[in-house]
């Protein structure tokens, strides 16, 4: 097929972008060339859209290499910003739309052809003659997916280094994982199917007016039956995650690409940011290519999912690590591993791992909304609250896909359905980092309950902004020991004079699925019932709040 020249309206819009993003000089033009793969499709063969980006090679261009990127959004602006980039600079870059998106054969189904389909993909990218012999791989989110993808099974002895942007590894956990339905799989679900209809811009404003739609479609019940109405057939693979909560399902298997942290054995650098998605995947991928003795780096600053890829710190970091790993110029080689933004502190870390080295200090709850640093008295005491499916408690921030993440979460302080536990406030500063961790003795009046738990930093004028919380569908058949859980990994300074907020809710919706009160595994229950939630604080049933402390 036809290469097409950059243009010179596409030239200058591509210096503007470098510059805004930290990019170095350009080192050449490049050119376009859509392709077509061939791949094995069940009974049939099937084409993958593709696009070569190549650079203009001239005596005086530096050719980098070559880079892989597959993904379901398309190969166009903006999404193409990035091979337009490294491609100014003497790289060449195959883009690749995953099956059934951008005009690739067969039909889309989430997360379970990515690791089929990308062997198949760089089969044929060998056989090609401008391959240059060995590759990396970029890309954040869904591209970050397909990396590990890759790395599933056999990983290619030709990739040499990968550059992974919140991306998960085992694409069931994140829907699944914390025991009800994660709705942001129904939100990206609803964008996926409808990307292609009408361009960007209509795209844009489909995605602005989305709360706005799925509101009634959360609230409904049974849920599945609502998503079966609204779905009208898009998107069937929606529904099939919705109804199946078994992550041992056989359903999930081929998302679940687990084997890759064990086979891996390229320098990786892993990109999270606190407010992601995404971020326990993340930590989980750099710890165990860590304990394995891996070439692994990772870079934890204060982003969403959507924030990290847009960072200029990132896209300078993203760009140093391919020269490194791939072209082979090693003064661009990173000076310490990790490198962790502390918030409240406002203040970058670098380090040899993460965590750092901490210790724990304990905050008990108390009777009265207290929260110290004090042992609590001898005499057990409880508070209680009840939770209402009709009257959910609210979604306030949090680690999501969509929407604003970091936010004054206070109104959460006067909902009778939420405890709150608050300190005095602080002495001194308190930098945690790691995961803070809570054990509750806690009992419901139905087996069938969620546990929501948030801890906040609470400003002199009253108001609390979240730092971090998980949320967990409790087992119903547990037993009354103890409830421990670990909230999801953070840095953050709390500053002298403010305080340290515990939330204690039971449920965070529209981020995950209501829980009803009965059972409800796939989502099809349609019986409501209110659950009365209870801690004991105080005797022998001690609730605290575990933090991991570094020396300040």
């Amino acid at each position: 097929m036809t290469k097409t020249p950059r243009s010179y309206i596409a030239a200058f819009i591509d210096r503007i972008i470098a510059w805004f993003f930290g990019f170095p000089p350009e080192r050449s033009s490049y050119t376009i060339q859509d392709l077509r793969i061939p791949i094995s499709a069940e009974l049939s063969r099937i084409e993958l859209a593709a696009a070569l980006f190549q650079p203009v090679v001239t005596n005086d261009t530096q050719f980098g290499g070559t880079i892989l990127m597959s993904g379901p959004y398309g190969r166009s602006f903006p999404f193409n910003l990035l091979c337009r980039m490294f491609a100014a600079r003497g790289y060449q870059i195959l883009s690749v739309s995953c099956r059934g998106t951008f005009g690739s054969g067969g039909e889309f189904d989430a997360f379970r052809n990515d690791v089929k389909d990308g062997k198949e993909v760089v089969e044929w990218m060998r056989k090609q003659d401008w391959y240059t012999g060995r590759f990396a791989t970029i890309g954040g989110s869904y591209l970050g997916f397909t990396q590990w993808a890759l790395l599933q099974d056999n990983p290619p002895p030709d990739m040499v280094t990968a550059v992974i942007e919140v991306g998960p590894h085992d694409c069931s956990r994140p829907i699944w994982g914390h025991g009800a339905l994660d709705l942001d799989i129904v939100r990206w679900g609803d964008m996926v199917a409808h990307q292609e209809e009408g361009g960007l811009l209509s795209a844009l404003k489909r995605n602005t007016t989305a709360s706005k739609r799925h509101r009634p479609v959360f609230n409904s019940i049974p849920l599945l039956d609502s998503l079966q109405s609204y779905f009208q057939g898009y998107a069937p693979w929606v529904l099939q995650l919705a109804s199946r909560s078994d992550l041992s399902d056989a359903y999930y298997a081929p998302m679940q690409c687990n084997n890759a942290l064990a086979l891996a054995n390229i320098p990786i650098l892993l990109v999270t940011g606190w407010n992601d998605v995404f971020l326990n995947e993340t930590m989980a991928q750099y710890t165990r290519l860590q304990e394995r003795g891996c070439d692994v780096a990772l870079t934890a600053g204060p982003w969403t999912h959507l924030g990290a890829g847009s960072s200029q710190k990132i896209s300078q970091q993203r760009f140093s690590w391919i020269e490194d790993h791939l072209f082979g110029k090693t003064k661009a080689h990173r000076a310490y591993p990790v490198e962790y933004y502390v918030t409240g502190a406002d203040e970058w870390r670098s380090a040899s791992k993460w965590p750092p080295q901490t210790t724990t200090r304990d905050l008990f709850l108390y009777t009265n909304q207290q929260l110290s640093f004090e042992k609590t008295p001898s005499i057990a005491t409880t508070s209680d609250f009840i939770y209402d499916p009709k009257d959910a408690t609210p979604t306030v921030g949090g680690n999501l896909l969509f929407g604003k993440c970091k936010v004054n979460d206070s109104m959460l302080f006067s909902r009778s359905d939420v405890l709150s536990f608050t300190t005095e406030p602080l002495k001194d500063d308190i930098e945690v980092c790691g995961n803070i961790a809570i054990e509750l003795s806690h009992s419901t009046s139905s087996p069938y309950a969620d546990l929501f738990v948030r801890v906040s930093e609470v400003d002199g004028k009253g108001r609390s902004f979240n730092i971090t919380e998980t949320l967990q569908r409790l087992d119903p058949s547990r037993g009354t020991d103890p409830i421990h859980l670990k909230l999801n990994p953070c840095a953050h300074r709390f500053g002298k004079g403010k305080k340290i907020r515990l939330y204690v809710a039971g449920g965070n919706f529209p981020h995950y699925s209501k829980n009803i009160g009965t059972a409800n595994n796939d989502n099809n229950g349609s019986q409501v019932r209110s659950v009365k939630h209870t801690i004991t604080h105080g005797g022998e049933e001690l609730s605290r709040v575990i933090m991991p402390v570094v020396a300040v």
